[in-house]
Order: C-alpha cells, then structure tokens, then sequence
C-alpha cells in the first residue's frame, strides 16, 4: 500500500509544526505573540496540533498599542478562552508613561514603532528567550531577510548581515546570554497560502477580514481608514462610506481597508488570486514612510 503523499499545504503545515516543536525544544521561555490577526491564529491552530493533548509549552503574549480595532481583542480573548492557553497582555501606553516616550503627533500617528520598547521590555521582565511570531517573507521585503531563527543581540537588535545559514531544515538555536530569537514557522507562506490553510481547518477569524459597512477617511493616496477615535478628523477629510475589508489587523490609525464584496472565505481567496498588490503594501500606512521604514524598526527590536 503506497504512503500518502503530502499536498502543498500539508508540507507547509508539517514544516509549520516541526519549527514549533523545534522551539519548544530547544528554549526553555518562549512565547507566542498573538495579536488576534489570521497570521497569530493559524499559528495557534498549528501549535494545537504540535502539543495537544498537552497545554501549550508557551504562553500566548500581546503587546497592546492601545488603537487596536475592537473586533481583534473581542476575538482574542473569545480564541484564549476557547483554548484554555495563558495570555500575558502587556500595554504600549504604560511603556509611553512609564519611560515618558513622545508619541508620534499627525493625523495617522501610530504607536507601532513604540511596541519594540514594550516588546524588549516585556522579553525581559519574563525572561523569554525567543518570540514566536507569524511574520511571512512575501509580506515585505525586509521580512523577506529573516532567517526561520532570526537572532537579536542583547539589546534586542537585529542584524540581516549576521544571521545564520539554515540548510537541510537545521535550526541553530544556540545563543548568548541576553540574546533571544524570533521564530517564524509561517515564513515559507504566502497570503494565499494562509487563507487556503484557514478554508482548510475551518479557523475563525475576526469580523473585520469580511466585507462589512464602514466609515472611512478617503486619504490623498487612495486609502481607506475606519474612523476611529485615534485618528484627527479635519473638516476638508473626504468621509465615505464603504464595504470594506481588512487584509491584515494592525493599529487602527494606520491599517487602511480594502472595497470588498467578499463574505466568505472563497470570495476572499478569488479576491487575493486576483490582486497583484501585497497586503501591507496596500494597507499599512506606516510602512510607507521610507523604503526601509520596516527595516529600520526591526533592526531595533521590532516584530
């Protein structure tokens, strides 16, 4: 009797789970960031597979901006009561009072550049020595530098030129004292590839990434941002009101929406078959302030 050949997905979760247990094995404090977004669920769902019956050999952490969309921190909690896992929440505005950051003024300002000092923060009051996060290489392209294993130094800097080779799926997990790693199981993933998964295993998501009625400032570029009470209303602002959808769930002061009429999962998958525009590079404002704006912010500790 032949053995089952594994699909495209199947290989993508297998190597998902093997990265999982791999981190598990090889640190004693690692932590899984959760942000309520499709990207931190499917890695929930994958670490059920990886450990269940077992509880998880992680908690779940948050680093909470504070502008977040309502429907993501709804579902986070609802997603950790279902699983029973433990959720440390830590609060970029107690970051700002605490060590008296400035915060970004405008009319979009986020705190998502303020999250690495919460984040640093956070790694050292628990002592995690890697990060597990849902970061994928065709977000962005200084994403697309990580190693599976990206490794910080002990100021929580990374550096894309001294990252280590990762050949024949070997994962080099030893590190310094105060150094820590970022493990990403889902780099070797697409959008696509993400939501194919999700129609798969039947994981639900937000609200917000199906088409919904919403409010929205109409930006000089084109761009949808929900209405919110983080972001400053002028009187010239063009208001419209749309059905919209979100790609990806960041700060609502800067993760503009996308016109969608889709409401189901195989609408969404049609849809991002047909685009020819990233995610973050159709919807994250913040990334649009340099050509290294992302590089920048992780080369200080960010996700």
């Amino acid at each position: 009797m032949s053995k089952h050949k594994l699909n495209y997905i199947e290989q993508l979760e297998s190597e998902a789970i093997y990265i999982l247990r791999e981190v598990a094995g090889q640190f004693e404090r690692p932590a899984l960031l959760f942000s309520g977004g499709k990207d931190s669920t499917v890695l929930v769902k994958l670490a059920e597979k990886a450990f269940r019956p077992g509880k998880f050999p992680f908690p779940l952490l948050h680093i909470d901006t504070g502008h977040n969309f309502p429907e993501a921190l709804a579902f986070r909690d609802e997603l950790v009561k279902q699983t029973g896992e433990k959720l440390i929440v830590r609060h970029v505005a107690d970051t700002i009072k605490a060590k008296k950051l400035s915060e970004p003024k405008g009319k979009f300002a986020s705190r998502n550049a303020l999250q690495t000092y919460t984040l640093l923060d956070t790694i050292e009051e628990f002592g995690f020595d890697a990060c597990i996060g849902g970061a994928r290489r065709d977000e962005e392209k200084a994403r697309a530098k990580e190693r599976i294993f990206s490794v910080r130094d002990e100021f929580g800097q990374w550096n894309p030129k001294l990252q280590r080779p990762e050949l024949w799926n070997i994962y080099n997990g030893k590190i310094h004292k105060g150094e820590n790693v970022r493990a990403f199981p889902i780099s070797n993933w697409t959008e696509l590839d993400v939501w194919n998964y999700i129609k798969k295993e039947n994981i639900a998501l937000p609200s917000i990434y199906f088409s919904h009625e919403r409010e929205c400032v109409l930006t000089p570029s084109n761009q949808l941002v929900a209405v919110s009470d983080y972001i400053q209303i002028d009187k010239t602002d063009t208001m419209v009101k749309k059905q919209v959808r979100y790609r990806t769930v960041g700060d609502m002061t800067c993760t503009a929406a996308v016109e969608s009429k889709a409401t189901t999962i195989d609408a969404v998958i049609a849809e991002i078959t047909a685009s020819q525009i990233s995610e973050r590079g159709e919807t994250r404002i913040d990334d649009k302030v340099s050509e290294a704006a992302m590089e920048d912010r992780k080369k200080i500790g960010y996700f």
